[in-house]
């Protein structure tokens, strides 16, 4: 049996194929894998072999690479309680068909990335799937709300969107697919009260739903043909950010006397330390601590 999985991936892109393993013309422009996803169980058996499968395969001129992935990743084990890793003689194995009836599989899908980063092993407790399917529903009814209101981005619509753009990106880019999830909870709070104030522009919103749809692929697609759209929103390409975007006029510092924090302030970005400084001690509250004390 370990013939088989040592180059089913080169005939994933090539299956219908009843003249050749698979088509040259194929294999130069799919393969080799960009990233291999599997436990570390797998390193011998099936990674060695495929090893030597692939060299083989190029040494005869099938292909022409030697090497079958780019990148390995070992993901983390999900395990039943206390750590025991599940099986069905164990009678510790958890049916996802209960949760997909309650909550929908993309609330599933998107708590299994929530439950730790992704190389460690986490224990499975279903609890928390109900913060994740509130957090869809707000964005599903954020999108809904807002589609017709006919908003122009300001400066700081455009700055939050790039903003998430960046974030969720360099996150997914870094496999830190846990913060990927929290950085949209963040993102849809924050959209979330910019719409009560003066709404939130079509382009933000479908922005959002483009980078939500590898992670609530059902309730994406949906979202999408609510905004008018007939074609699939993965037929969209990634969105990219401008970094020029992302910078802020202002900033907020922070003033502390002997230690404890006494205010928070805005200050103009690029502002000089003394100017701070000085910014700083002019405040009432700072005042309040420092007012006839050598400094």
């Amino acid at each position: 049996q370990w013939a088989g999985s040592s180059w089913y991936f080169l005939r994933y892109i090539d299956n219908k194929n009843n003249e050749e393993l698979v088509s040259r013309e194929k294999a130069d422009k799919y393969l080799p894998v960009d990233m291999y996803i599997g436990g570390v169980e797998h390193a011998v058996l099936h990674l060695l072999y495929s090893r030597f499968y692939t060299k083989f395969l190029c040494d005869i001129g099938v292909i022409d690479f030697d090497e079958p992935f780019h990148k390995l990743f070992n993901q983390g084990m999900i395990t039943g309680k206390n750590g025991i890793k599940m099986s069905k003689s164990k009678g510790n194995v958890v049916s996802p068909d209960d949760l997909v009836r309650d909550y929908g599989c993309d609330s599933l899908r998107m708590y299994e990335l929530f439950v730790g980063p992704p190389e460690l092993d986490a224990e499975w407790d279903e609890s928390g799937i109900d913060g994740v399917h509130r957090f869809l529903t707000r964005f599903y009814k954020l999108i809904m709300d807002q589609k017709d209101k006919g908003v122009e981005a300001d400066k700081e619509l455009l700055k939050v969107r790039h903003k998430l753009i960046y974030d969720i990106t360099t996150r997914l880019n870094n496999f830190s697919l846990n913060t990927v999830v929290s950085g949209f909870m963040e993102y849809t709070n924050t959209l979330t009260a910019m719409a009560k104030k003066s709404g939130v522009d079509k382009e933000t919103l479908e922005t959002a739903i483009v980078l939500l749809a590898p992670f609530a692929p059902h309730i994406a697609e949906e979202l999408w043909e609510a905004m008018g759209h007939e074609d699939s929103v993965f037929a969209q390409t990634w969105p990219t950010y401008d970094e020029a975007k992302l910078v802020s006029d202002t900033i907020t510092i922070i003033a502390q006397v002997n230690g404890k924090l006494r205010a928070r302030i805005d200050v103009r970005a690029g502002s000089s330390k003394e100017d701070m400084l000085e910014i700083a001690m002019a405040h009432e509250n700072v005042q309040n601590f420092i007012s006839g004390k050598e400094i």
